[in-house]
Formats: structure tokens, C-alpha cells, sequence
């Protein structure tokens, strides 16, 4: 229940954070399990939000182990459709709990469920595919080996920025692929290399290779093209939208701070706390100017200031470089 009122709440309010999403092929994003997503990781937790909110089934997906640590965490985490993934640096100790995790994939998939891996394992923030680990290999044929009629959807997530609102995401989805191009007599080692370099070839076509501040090959991925009438018409509102938001935005960079978390999950945390700080901040700002002017007219800034955020997101596309 909790998973599939925050996929519709949050298909909403994601509009004020997103310049846009393109999705080269729509039609690919309602297909039916049993399925497995093999996407790029380049933006953290972010990643499996918007994959998680774009495709039509509900869809469960792998996260680091580390964020299990609390035993409170643990059912939050599992009604949201999450599975923990170890790695070394987890803990050793932890690595048979992938065993687990995996059995509970294969479960997913035997009742045609949708689950998404990160073939890269490591979320860096750049353009630029990494080298794949062996887990998408290692669940899809443990699923092809009991039988299961498993598709391999490979998915290439690319943010126009990973720092700032007003990003557009490009999502490209490739041809999916299934058992037939393998051979399940080879050893493990051929298997899983050959499948890495069939995903590799896939993904090469879908994730952006673009160097920092190569402003020519980035506008022409995000095919940026500049709209003078547009940004001259939204100028002033996303303006009043930018200085009537900053307590906001300055809050939420505080806590961030003082959470001490990864920079690399920092545009995650700026999307939760959109997420479930937006609603507060606009009640906040309602009840001090009811308190202030006593007026219904107070109410007209609650409803206001939600469409200066969307003029100031929507007036250009923005990249962490000027």
C-alpha cells in the first residue's frame, strides 16, 4: 500500500524537480515480468525512483546493504519493495546474505514480477558507463538455470545535471534479451563474461559518454537548444520562484551537512526531502502569513508558490557547469 500511493504522489511531485524526462521508447516501459532491469547507476537512490515511477509494474529493486544496518529501517524499506545487496565493503560477513536476496528475486520472477539491478555496482556521478559486475549475470542465469523465461531489459539513466533542479533526464531503454544467446553448458566464468560484454553493448548505445564541460557534445545528447522567448517569459516568475524558495533549499543543504552523508547521494537527499519536506515548508509559509495578516488571502500564496518552483525548474535546462 505504502509503495503504491508514494509511486502516484511521487509521479507528481517530481515535475518539480525535472525540466523533463525523455523516454526514447514509452511502449517498452509496460512490459511484463518476469523481467530483470539492468541499468547504469549514476545518481544514487535517485536512480531506482525514476525507474520505479516510469514503468507501469510495481517493481522491486537492490540497494546497498549498508542502509539495512537498522533494524527500523528493515520493514520500511521492504514495503517500499527494496532487497539488500552486500558488498566488501559492507562487511564480508554479510556476502551470504546475497543468497537470500537472491532466492527472493527468483520468487519474483517465478510469479512474473519486475525487479532492477545496477550492473555497475558503484554510483559515480559522470557520464560514463563503468565496468559491469558479475551480479546481473550471476541472478540472470540462476533464474534461466530453474527454468524461468527471465527478459534482460537493459536501461541507460542520463542527467542533464546531478546538483541542480531544473534537470532534464534522458531515459533510454534498449532491446531486451533472454537465454537464447547462451550456451548454460559453459563455465561459469565464459557465462558470466559473455554476458557482461553482451550488456556492455547494450548499454553503450543507451549511457552518454560526455567529458566534464564538453558543452558541445553535451548539448547535443540532451539535444539543448536554446528558447530566448520562453526564458524571457519565465524570467520574472522564476525568479520570484528561486528568492521565495531559498529558506528552503538553504534548509535542506543545512541538514544535509549535518548528516555528514556521501556527496554522492546529495541530489537524492534533495529530491526526499522534495518529496516530504515540500508540503511542510508550504504549510509553514501559509500559517505565518495567516498569522501576519490574518487574511485568506494567505492561502493564495500556499497555491502560488508551488507554480513559481514550476517556472523556475521549467525555464531552461540547467548543467552543473554555467
Amino acid at each position: 500500500m505504502l509503495y503504491a500511493i508514494l509511486k502516484i504522489y511521487v509521479r507528481f511531485i517530481i515535475r518539480f524537480y525535472c525540466y523533463s524526462i525523455r523516454i526514447n521508447r514509452p511502449k517498452l516501459l509496460k512490459q511484463k515480468g518476469p523481467l530483470l532491469i539492468a541499468s547504469n547507476h549514476p545518481n544514487s537512490f535517485l536512480d531506482a525512483v525514476f525507474l520505479d515511477i516510469l514503468f507501469g509494474e510495481p517493481i522491486w529493486s537492490l540497494a546497498r546493504g549498508d542502509v539495512f544496518r537498522k533494524k527500523w529501517a528493515r520493514p520500511i524499506l521492504h514495503s517500499l519493495r527494496i532487497f539488500p545487496v552486500y558488498r566488501n565493503r559492507e562487511g564480508a560477513e554479510n556476502l551470504s546474505e546475497n543468497y537470500k536476496t537472491f532466492d527472493a528475486c527468483i520468487e519474483i520472477f517465478k510469479q512474473n514480477g519486475v525487479v532492477t539491478i545496477f550492473s555497475e555496482g558503484l554510483c559515480v556521478k559522470e557520464w560514463h558507463l563503468r565496468p559491469l559486475l558479475k551480479g546481473t549475470a550471476r541472478l540472470a542465469f540462476k533464474a534461466w538455470e530453474e527454468g524461468i523465461p527471465l527478459k534482460i531489459l537493459p536501461v541507460g539513466i542520463n542527467y542533464s545535471s546531478f546538483e541542480r533542479f531544473g534537470k532534464q533526464i534522458d531515459v533510454n531503454v534498449g532491446n531486451a534479451f533472454t537465454v537464447d544467446l547462451f550456451n548454460l553448458q559453459d563455465s561459469d566464468g565464459i557465462l558470466n563474461r559473455t554476458f557482461n560484454k553482451r550488456l556492455e553493448e547494450k548499454f553503450k548505445k543507451l549511457v552518454y559518454e560526455i567529458a566534464p564541460e564538453d558543452n558541445e557534445t553535451f548539448d547535443q545528447k540532451f539535444n539543448i537548444k536554446a528558447n530566448p522567448v520562453k526564458e524571457a517569459v519565465l524570467f520574472l516568475p522564476s525568479l520570484l520562484g528561486k528568492l521565495l524558495h531559498l529558506p528552503g533549499y538553504y534548509l535542506t543543504n543545512f541538514i544535509i551537512k549535518y548528516l555528514k552523508t556521501d556527496k554522492v547521494h546529495n541530489d537524492s537527499m534533495k529530491v526526499a526531502f522534495l518529496i516530504f519536506g515540500y508540503p511542510l515548508y508550504l504549510l509553514v509559509i501559509f500559517f505565518l502569513l495567516w498569522l501576519l495578516t490574518g487574511s485568506i488571502w494567505s492561502l493564495t500564496a500556499f497555491l502560488l508558490l508551488p507554480l513559481l518552483l514550476l517556472a523556475y525548474v521549467k525555464r531552461k535546462v540547467r548543467k552543473d557547469w554555467r
